[in-house]
């Protein structure tokens, strides 16, 4: 592994001095002179037992500079395998994104997880990005985790941007230990069981090692009617008599709905709509577009009975109300089916063992074999349609209520010049099929790790080659409903024929005797729907360094490290056969009453085609350590100068080659005080998925708020706030192989105080860092949101944005905005927004660390470590559309309401809170030892959610606590080395701070107070 050693930010062991010296990853030179000249951050045994850590997500969510977590299990991606799903957490410092921090085991890569996730994000808004995944590190092996909080491209390579997260496990052990431990959270289903152990024996006579280690972990679902705050999306209760008590976003509730949408369509193929308003008996019961809903009776508005007791039919779209009367029809998934989980049930293993051997005195043998497996399952809510890939309803469908003449559903007093004796199809506009019931989600992740090296020294030089195969996997098995299947159920002639046109049948007192569709016809269109996806790496390397190259003076010596790597990487994504789209290759969707051909067979999901991209890297680096002053050179306030130079070189098949520097030195005046510093390049490589995809569709929820100024003109809305204009969006993207790599710019500087504090008053270390990253080149595109919010602007000027494709306006679009000076506005089709290189992006802060070691006292031994990271600015260069935008809000051109991402300082905003602070403190006395561990995250606003005066929520700051005691049995009994220990995290029961989703879930968990007992032998 990469090597250097450090003193002065280890996390202090009982009964250890907290000056130990511990290998880490600041440099590639084997015993390099090169202390503190680079900050990083070591977690040790003390905080992952104060964190009760069963999982990487779990002990990374501790450390203060590795930013708000978009990657987790909390995360179900809409229900349509489009998202980073199971057991999956990622790591990201500094809060630049999964995708700028780099995760090693023993000092070398590790495989991406490999399924992307577009994370709605302050940098990676919309673009697929890959993470590690943290949940694949034996948590219950590690050593100790290395942060090195800095650029490291220069050492590592491609993705270490923000730094470099290094896990060293426990590799060559002598002995036996294991241990287990249960727990749960208060007043929830959430229970936790995880057992670990690790087993190491020498052979023949000492020249060899085996490590061998093995994790078992499993959790039970977390459900969301087990909190308060998530077992209801509508939270407008929590925020009554504020401000906000009228945004909209506080309803959660969803306008797919049990109580359908439907379109006339004109006959004669193709998806034309019959833009005209039809009446049963005189009564007109669409509007001028021929749209018209399904409601309760007892809903003001009726025009007509429909054929299921207690509903009607009524104009226009119902379930578009926030108030009113008919906000009812919004549909409420978590107060309707109470199985939903907040996280899944998770079953984890994890292997990793570990082989040494002395081949001779200058020749070594290394090994690594790890595996990973973790399966989780979830329940999600019911499928619903998809306004882009819609289903139509046939003329002669059983249930139509325009069906022909004799139908036994068709209304009564038809005009048969505009609805003809065959009747007219309609279309599904908007519907969530309510009766299929809620659904389960599988996912099975696998890991892969196979690792030989040799090692060996050659005079004064070390050197050390290895080859690397890992390779992981993900399974995402789905239950929904298939297009085609669905549309021959609803278009049977007979009685048995899937009827969306009853309210779903749903339990409520305003509906009747209502006739449910049978389980055989919703199982006739239900099918399991899987995803693949594959990753791979293959790496060699070989590097040599030498501590003393060149003698200088006073037994200084330049040190140099030099190395090649070759690696290649694999992705595979092979999407579900109904979802990729692809006609005579997939399960594809047409249309069988119009014709479209809409490609993807998955409910609810756009089509997805497969992606399969892979690259080859070849990069050489090269490092000096340069000592100009040591202490036996006694010069005056120069104790020790020390200089690092290092470059690297990387050339890409398919991207290009880049060759970043980096410069670091640290300059101790005295004992105790030193003052340290760097400047570095780095750089990302775009992924493999952004490159080689084709044309790829997301379906997401946005606003259109030229629609909601309409509204607010005409008085229909009491103010823009609470006006209702949320729509579904359809943004359409395209991979760019002419992408550039992402470039990097970073530097830091601090300080490192160490004091002697006198015999018997133990050691103490502070540190203090003050550090600035600049991208430029980031991968992006122009949000889908952003460009309605463009076209919102342009369209009060007198134009539209080209990106925005829309439907041509009809009679109900042009009477919307009468009266308002606005052009009418035709329905959303789509948006288009291709990946770029978008503008700089800046940020820069400062970490504290303190350490605190007290040996041995009558009272005990203390050990304190305060870890704190301040974000001073994240400064975001906003794109030529969003600084169009800007512009347009401070001429008070848009209303001021208007939430726009991706530009100017976005600290505090969403996942970026300015401090983040972390404490450990321990206290041991003979076989006793008390340990706590306290989280602060400081507050937020959500920028999308803003009252009336556009002031944004704020999610307030939080500070947790964890505390456990423990007793260790030491005797010459059966119970020698037994350890007994009982904890709690978050031991005052406080839940996550209140936002319009209920919480944030890349800052926070739902999770009540977890008590939590464990038992450890060490053999």
């Amino acid at each position: 592994m990469a090597q250097a050693q450090s003193s002065t930010e280890a996390a202090p062991q009982a009964g250890e001095p907290a000056a130990a010296e511990i290998v880490v990853i600041g440099s590639q030179i084997k015993g390099a002179n090169t202390a503190g000249a680079l900050p990083v951050s070591l977690v040790g045994e003390e905080q992952i037992e104060a964190v009760a850590a069963v999982s990487g997500a779990d002990l990374y969510r501790s450390i203060p500079q590795l930013g708000g977590v978009t990657f987790n299990e909390q995360v179900l991606g809409g229900g349509n395998a489009n998202a980073a799903r199971g057991d999956v957490s990622t790591v990201s410092l500094r809060g630049l994104g999964q995708g700028n921090t780099l995760l090693l085991i023993n000092g070398r890569r590790t495989v991406l997880h490999p399924t992307s996730q577009a994370i709605t994000g302050v940098v990676d808004s919309g673009v697929p990005t890959f993470g590690y995944n943290a949940n694949t590190i034996p948590v219950g092996n590690i050593e100790r985790v290395e942060v090195l909080r800095d650029g490291a491209a220069a050492l590592y390579g491609s993705d270490a941007v923000a730094g470099v997260v290094n896990n060293v496990l426990q590799s060559d052990y002598k002995g036996a230990k294991f241990d287990v431990q249960y727990g749960g959270a208060e007043g929830t289903n959430l229970r936790e069981f995880a057992a670990n152990g690790l087993v190491g024996f020498d052979f023949d006579e000492g020249r060899g090692n085996i490590s061998i280690f093995g994790g078992y972990a499993q959790k039970s679902k977390l459900y969301l009617s087990d909190q308060d705050y998530t077992a209801s999306v509508d939270r407008r209760g929590y925020v009554a008599g504020t401000s906000f008590a009228n945004v909209a976003a506080w309803n959660g509730t969803s306008t797919s709905t049990p109580w359908g949408t439907f379109r006339v369509v004109r006959p004669g193929g193709g998806a034309n709509f019959l833009n005209q308003t039809l009446t049963s008996n005189g009564t007109a019961f669409t509007n001028s577009s021929g749209q018209f809903h399904i409601q309760p009776s007892a809903n003001a508005g009726c025009r007509i009975a429909s054929g299921t007791p207690d509903t009607c039919y009524d104009d226009g779209n119902g379930a578009t109300e926030m108030s009113g009367a008919d906000s009812n029809l919004r549909f409420n998934s978590p107060a309707t089916f109470d199985d939903l989980t907040a996280q899944p049930s998770v079953k984890r293993i994890n292997i990793f063992s570990y082989i040494n051997y002395e081949l001779s005195d200058a020749l070594s043998f290394f090994g690594e074999v790890g595996f990973y497996r973790g399966k989780t399952s979830s329940t999600i809510g019911a499928p619903g349609s998809l306004a882009n890939i819609p289903i139509t309803v046939a003329a002669n469908a059983y249930w139509n209520p325009l069906g022909p003449v004799g139908s036994p559903n068709r209304l009564p007093g038809l005009d048969l010049s505009v609805v003809p004796a065959e009747g007219l199809p309609v279309q599904i506009t908007s519907l969530s099929y309510v009766d299929v019931g809620s659904r389960k989600v599988d996912v099975t992740n696998y890991q892969y790790r196979f690792l030989g090296g040799l090692r060996g020294s050659i005079g004064d030089f070390d050197w050390e080659s290895a080859g690397l195969y890992t390779w992981a996997t993900a399974k995402d098995t789905q239950e929904n409903f298939s297009n085609t299947l669905l549309q021959q159920a609803i278009n049977k002639t007979t009685p048995d024929a899937y009827n969306p046109f009853n309210g779903g049948c749903v339990d409520t007192p305003s509906i009747g005797d209502c006739t449910p569709n049978s389980q055989s016809t919703i199982d006739s269109f239900m099918i399991e729907a899987t995803r693949k996806t594959r990753t791979s790496l293959a790496l060699w390397d070989f590097k040599v360094s030498n501590a003393n190259l060149l003698g200088l003076w006073a037994d200084n010596s330049i040190g140099v490290a030099a190395g090649i790597e070759w690696r290649r990487e694999t992705y595979h994504d092979n999407r579900s056969t109904y979802q990729g789209g692809i006609a005579g290759v997939d399960t594809t969707y047409t249309d069988a009453v119009t014709g479209v051909f809409y490609g993807s067979d998955l409910g609810g999901a756009s089509p997805s085609p497969d992606v399969r991209g892979k690259r080859n890297v070849k990069s050489a680096y090269a490092e000096l350590a340069i000592p100009i002053f040591s202490p036996e050179m006694e010069i005056p306030m120069f104790r020790r100068l020390n200089f690092q130079v290092a470059g690297r070189y990387e050339d890409y098949s398919d991207v290009g080659s880049v060759a970043k520097p980096k410069v670091a030195g640290s300059w101790e005046l005295l004992e105790g005080m030193m003052l340290r510093g760097s400047w570095s390049q780095g750089f990302r490589a775009p992924n493999l998925e952004v490159i080689n995809t084709s044309t790829l569709d997301r379906v997401n929820g946005g606003f259109d708020y030229v629609l909601c100024e309409a509204d607010a003109r005409s008085g229909r809305a009491t103010n823009f706030s609470s006006a209702v204009c949320n729509v579904s969006v359809l943004r359409r993207s395209g991979g760019n192989p002419n992408l550039k790599p992402e470039e990097s710019t970073s530097w830091s500087f601090g300080a490192v105080l160490s004091p002697k504090l006198g015999d018997g008053l133990g050691k103490v270390t502070f540190t203090v860092d003050r550090w600035k990253i600049q991208q430029k080149n980031v991968v992006g595109l122009l949000d889908y949101q952003n460009a309605l919010n463009l076209d919102y602007l342009l369209r009060t000027q007198g134009s539209s944005n080209p990106n925005v494709i829309r439907r041509d306006p009809t009679a109900d679009d042009i009477a919307r905005v009468a009266g308002t000076g606005l052009a009418p506005v035709g329905e959303l089709l789509y948006v288009v927004a291709n990946f770029q290189n978008l503008l700089p992006v800046t940020v820069q802060g400062i970490d504290f660390n303190l350490d605190y070691f007290l040996p041995t006292t009558s009272v005990g031994t203390f050990s304190l470590n305060v870890n704190a990271s301040r974000l001073i600015s994240y400064y975001v260069d906003a794109p030529a559309g969003v600084q169009q935008v800007i512009a347009g809000q401070a001429a008070g051109e848009i209303n001021a309401g208007v939430p726009i991402q991706g530009g100017g300082d976005v600290i505090g905003r969403d996942g970026q809170p300015r401090w983040r602070l972390s404490a450990t403190f321990d206290w041991s006395l003979g076989p006793w030892k008390i340990g706590a561990f306290t989280q602060y995250i400081d507050s937020v606003y959500e920028n999308g959610v803003r009252d009336a005066s556009a002031n944004p929520w704020t999610v307030k700051g939080q500070t947790t606590v964890n505390l456990y005691g423990q007793y260790t049995f030491k005797n010459d009994g059966p119970l020698n080395g037994t350890t007994v220990q009982i904890g709690a995290r978050n031991i005052f029961d406080k839940d996550p701070p209140l936002a319009s989703g209920g919480y944030l879930s890349n800052l926070y968990q739902p999770q009540a107070r977890y008590w939590y007992t464990s038992l450890k032998k060490v053999f």
